[in-house]
């Protein structure tokens, strides 16, 4: 029998299938070779970024914010370390009785706890932040795997309520989102750091890597405010707010030497440590933000332009009889008829009709650029966040009307802070002083305003205002000359003015032998009965001037006797 034609030797499948099959193979190890080549070589930075996915984890090393001082080193802003909860949900392994346990001990509840290990796709969440140490020792101590915890910083503000507006506060995330906070954010805010660390399958670390970058922390910020006078104010400000049920108020300190703002308080506050309740109208540091018409206080620019120009002098007698002044269709009035008043009368009585008269003699251009030169109209270069500019108009475009108007106050907007600023021309013989909310090393330079023989003069104009016939005896102080401006101004409402509504306020200095402190206070919508500015606002002034003298060991440069008030027959209110 032939080879061939035996069934035993005869092979099982034909030659060609098994070439195929072969062929097969060989294209199939290719692929796969090509396969590994491709992951290995091409893709290699993927696989390793995979790979170190399931055992390396990058860790953010948070900064440290810079503390916020007031200039005595007392703290207004602090980080404390606390802890913060988080997660990877597909590593969690908790039971329900775990994630009940979790939930209680964070204060949560266990479907807001469960909402957030449902993971939807992430690979990170948070369950809690900023929690006390202590709370997180309580968790760890639960000990489900796949929970973790990682240090933060959480701002903390010693001062509370009192310096709220002034100070600001920060988001959960240490970035500043109000007041200084935001202001100095690059000076305060650090630069977090990295850390390379090896988990083990528990979250555990076992091994520091190299390639870690330490955080940059925050550097401190001193700044102008002095506690114990922001302390004073916002007392003085919340009692005389109280008092006469007003809407609010504000109270700016200023250094009349250096321009630093020593007390900035406004009222409502809110507690920075608990928002909660946070409201808009609560974060407003009004006395930088908001602008209003500062009436009467505004007379002493005027007379000063008129002076400045030789218009008048302190002597110089304005008629004021009637106790009117018709221009047009608008009328305007004074609260006290007389005859006539001297220039220096005018502010002590704080006469409408005697400083329209006043500012009538000038060009329009004089009393502008006065107003200009003091900063309204523009903001005062803070550097605090939303602070307003005010509104002062083109002189070109003023009637007779507004001239007159604006000498005392209306028709013009400023800030709080615009007006105190302005006042410093009185205090440094005629120079501007540049405003400060930090600490500065030595007096800055004042830009002059006005000649300094008219700022003496109008100064020594504005402390006959608080003595007994002017209009603003209540800002006297025991053992100080104090000069000063009442002013109270309708509010405006609804395209016109608010017959029921006034804005109160008192700018005054002391001593008024050598200038240490201006002080602005002002009163919104006093309602208890009285409005005019010496009785609700130059109290408040008294108070807190009396007090900062006393922090900063002014002398006195009066004798020591009582303060003499009028009565309530005898008190020379301001017109309005």
């Amino acid at each position: 029998m032939k080879f061939a034609e035996s069934p035993v030797l005869a092979p099982p499948l034909p030659l060609w299938r098994a070439r195929v099959v072969v062929v097969l193979i060989a294209g199939a190890l290719a692929v796969l070779a090509g396969r590994a080549f491709y992951l290995q070589g091409l893709e290699y930075g993927f696989l390793q970024a995979k790979g170190e996915s399931r055992y390396s984890r990058v860790l953010e090393v948070p900064a440290n914010r810079g503390r916020i001082l007031d200039r005595n080193g007392e703290a207004l802003a602090v980080s404390t370390p606390v802890k913060s909860i988080w997660a990877i949900p597909e590593d969690v392994v908790a039971s329900r009785r775990d994630l009940k346990r979790l939930a209680d001990t964070l204060e949560m509840s266990e479907d807001d706890v469960r909402k957030r290990l449902d993971g939807q796709g992430r690979d990170f969440v948070f369950i809690k932040r900023q929690i006390s140490p202590e709370i997180a020792a309580r968790v760890a101590a639960l000990g489900i795997a796949g929970v973790h915890q990682s240090e933060e910083f959480r701002r903390y503000y010693p001062g509370g309520e009192v310096v709220a507006q002034a100070v600001g506060f920060t988001d959960v995330d240490g970035h500043g989102q109000e007041g200084i906070e935001l202001a100095f954010e690059q000076h305060l805010a650090g630069r977090a750091g990295t850390r390379r660390v090896i988990k083990d399958r528990r979250g555990q670390i076992v091994e520091d890597l190299e390639g870690s970058h330490p955080a940059q922390h925050g550097r401190d910020l001193v700044l102008a405010l002095d506690s114990r006078i922001q302390s004073l104010a916002f007392s003085r400000l919340r009692e005389a707010v109280r008092r006469h049920r007003a809407k609010g108020g504000g109270i700016v300190v200023l250094d009349a030497r250096t321009g630093e703002v020593l007390a900035l308080a406004n009222l409502p506050t809110y507690n920075p440590n608990n928002r909660a309740q946070l409201s808009g109208g609560s974060l407003r540091n009004r006395a930088v933000v908001d602008i209003f018409e500062p009436g009467s206080t505004l007379k002493p620019l005027t007379i000063a332009a008129a002076i400045d120009v030789g218009r008048v002098t302190p002597r110089t007698r304005i008629q004021t009889a009637p106790g009117t002044l018709t221009i047009g269709p608008a009328t305007i009035r004074d609260a006290h008829k007389s005859e006539q008043l001297t220039v220096t009368q005018v502010i002590q009585k704080s006469s409408n009709v005697g400083a329209a008269k006043i500012a009538l003699m000038l060009r329009p251009q004089v009393l502008w650029d006065l107003f200009e030169q003091v900063g309204f109209g523009r903001e005062p270069d803070l550097g605090f966040p939303g602070e307003a500019s005010g509104k002062v108009r083109p002189y070109k475009t003023w009637k007779p009307i507004e001239q007159a108007t604006m000498s005392y106050g209306h028709g013009i907007s400023v800030s709080l802070m615009q007006l105190v600023r302005a006042y410093t021309v009185f205090a440094d013989d005629g120079k501007l002083l540049p405003l400060s909310l930090l600490k500065l090393d030595s007096p800055p330079r004042g830009v002059p305003v006005l000649a300094p023989e008219t700022a003496r003069e109008v100064l020594a104009m504005l402390e006959t205002a608080t003595h007994p016939g002017g209009t603003g005896p209540r800002a006297q102080i025991m053992g100080y000359r104090v000069a000063g401006k009442t002013g109270t101004a309708h509010k405006q409402e609804n395209g016109g003015y608010a017959a029921d509504k006034y804005f109160s306020s008192f700018v005054g200095l002391a001593p008024a032998s050598r200038p240490r402190l201006i002080i602005a206070a002002l009163i919104d919508e006093p309602s208890d009965g009285e409005y005019y500015g010496g009785t609700v606002a130059a109290p408040v002034f008294a108070e807190v001037m009396a007090g900062a003298l006393r922090i900063l060991g002014v002398p006195p440069d009066a004798p020591m006797k009582p303060i003499e008030l009028p009565g309530p027959d005898d008190e020379v209110r301001e017109s309005v």
